[in-house]
């Protein structure tokens, strides 16, 4: 699973701690009988790490793996598509930062801000975190699907050229990443958890569907998410976000297994001009 599941299930993990107070909550896969770890998890007080496990005391399972996430339909799904469930809806989640991670996303943010000031005459209108790549991009198994849940690089590019005169934009830095002209870029990469915590520090997120758009969700900030015609915000969305979705026939294709001229046919369709004025309007 991916960091974007992480959070979703933190947010399911508040509701079953106040329902079991007492227990210690693990998450995993209940038929292998194996305890999950992650870098989401970290801090949080409510999920017990593997290595904290007390024998001796209850135990509350939630079993969340890759053949049990909850917002796919897996008795439709094949090789080459995934299918949603639309009657799952996900809860904000939560992460728990470190001093470092605060401190570091503060010293982010000041680069940043003087990035702008050598750059630009004027005070921007809001700071906006933005991610247009997966790490998981030229990933051998994952590569059809970020390719086809993506807006595309050229229209990002193009959308980020109209909003540079007048937002701080602050870029993803990952092994993957694609600086964008204008854009603020860190000299040293950061990990996903760092990224988090500068999103806390930016009036929105901006990009597709997946992890940030989650930790957007549970950070509370405004965001406009890129959901294609790949999957819908019925799925994995968030009434508080502005959700970018094509809705077709074909909708929502959850193509994995190829190239798909239906996610091609959204990524024409949902103009840039569009976006720009819905980023706007979040940050007016």
């Amino acid at each position: 699973m991916g960091l974007g599941d992480d959070l979703m299930i933190t947010g399911i993990v508040d509701q079953e701690h106040t329902k079991h107070p007492d227990k210690q909550i693990v998450i995993g896969d209940l038929k292998k009988n194996l305890v999950f770890d992650s870098i989401i998890y970290l801090n949080n007080p409510n999920i017990t790490p593997s290595d904290k496990i007390d024998r001796k005391k209850p135990v509350h399972f939630i079993n969340y793996n890759d053949e049990n996430r909850f917002y796919i339909n897996y008795s439709k799904c094949n090789d080459n598509n995934l299918f949603w469930r639309t009657d799952f809806k996900p809860i904000p989640g939560k992460i728990y930062f470190s001093a470092k991670e605060v401190s570091d996303a503060k010293n982010i943010l000041k680069n940043a801000n003087i990035f702008w000031s050598k750059n630009r005459d004027i005070k921007h209108k809001g700071i906006i975190f933005f991610e247009s790549y997966s790490t998981k991009q030229n990933h051998e198994f994952y590569s059809h699907k970020m390719h086809n849940k993506n807006w595309g690089e050229e229209n990002w590019k193009k959308l980020i050229q109209k909003l540079k005169e007048e937002y701080l934009i602050i870029q993803s830095v990952h092994e993957t990443a694609v600086n964008i002209d204008g854009v603020f870029y860190s000299e040293n990469e950061f990990d996903f958890r760092t990224a988090c915590a500068v999103i806390n520090n930016c009036d929105m997120y901006l990009g597709n569907e997946g992890g940030f758009g989650h930790a957007a969700a549970a950070l509370n900030k405004k965001a406009l998410i890129y959901f294609g015609g790949w999957i819908s915000p019925q799925s994995t969305g968030y009434d508080k976000h502005e959700n970018i979705y094509y809705d077709d026939s074909g909708s929502p294709c959850g193509a994995i297994g190829y190239v798909c001229d239906h996610c091609e046919k959204a990524r024409q369709h949902i103009k840039i001009n569009y976006l720009e004025e819905k980023v706007k309007l979040i940050l007016k």
